[in-house]
Order: structure tokens, then C-alpha cells, then sequence
């Protein structure tokens, strides 16, 4: 969101759990799009609140599992935002090889990216 609408918007990456690491091949393939995640660490909902993000300053949650949209819907069920939910594939887990597991991580960001852009409209900001 960062990279392809800048920072005028304020943006927090969280999960259902919180896995510490992100996952390499997830930061190889969006190094390939100069993204940087390497020094990115996930965190949960509980954890988001516990750093002071309360989510009731949120306008939009968008949610890319239906178990990260069922913890949304429960934790902002008493607040007035938006939640979406984003169909993209979960690539852990596909491809034997090297390569064939980057393709499923490349699939993945790719389609997150066609959504951010039917969403918002092409990029406005590329650093």
C-alpha cells in the first residue's frame, strides 16, 4: 500500500497470529518489486491493540483469509468501519521446487496488487 500509494495514509500490517519471521520467499518476491519486508515483523490483533493502535481509528480492515475476516468482523462488530474481504491464495505449502514455490508467492503478490489497484486506482506514488 506503502510503496504504490505512499504514506499519506495511515497503514498496519497484522495477522490472526502472530508468526514472528516473515517468510522468505515472501520478502524475495516483493524485493522484486522493491518492496522491503526483511526487517518487517508480523504482529496479531491483540498485539496491535496492546502497541496502542486501537482499531476503532481504522477506516477499512481488509481481510486476505476467512479466518483473518471472521477475527475482524468479532474485534470491530462495536466499531463503524468497513471490513473487506480479499479472496487471494494462500501460497504457503505450494510447489516441490525452489522455483515453483517463488511462482505461488509471485501469484500471490500479484494478486494483491490487481486488488489494491481496483480498489484505488493505479499507482500514485512509486519510490
Amino acid at each position: 500500500m506503502k510503496k504504490f500509494y505512499g504514506t499519506g495514509t495511515y497503514v498496519q500490517s497484522v495477522g490472526v497470529k502472530n508468526d514472528l519471521e516473515i517468510d522468505g520467499f515472501c520478502i524475495a518476491v516483493c524485493q522484486e518489486v522493491d518492496v522491503e519486508l526483511s526487517r518487517h515483523r508480523s504482529r496479531s490483533f491483540d498485539e496491535m491493540e496492546q502497541w496502542g493502535d486501537d482499531l476503532s481509528s481504522f477506516d477499512l480492515v481488509i481481510a486476505l483469509s476467512p479466518a483473518s475476516q471472521r477475527r475482524a468482523l468479532e474485534l470491530t462488530r462495536v466499531f463503524h468501519l468497513d471490513v473487506e474481504y480479499w479472496p487471494i491464495m494462500d501460497p504457503t505449502g505450494l510447489g516441490e521446487t525452489r522455483e515453483a514455490k517463488l511462482d505461488s508467492y509471485r501469484q500471490t503478490r500479484d494478486q494483491i496488487i490487481q486488488q489494491l489497484t481496483a480498489r484505488w486506482g493505479e499507482a500514485t506514488e512509486i519510490t
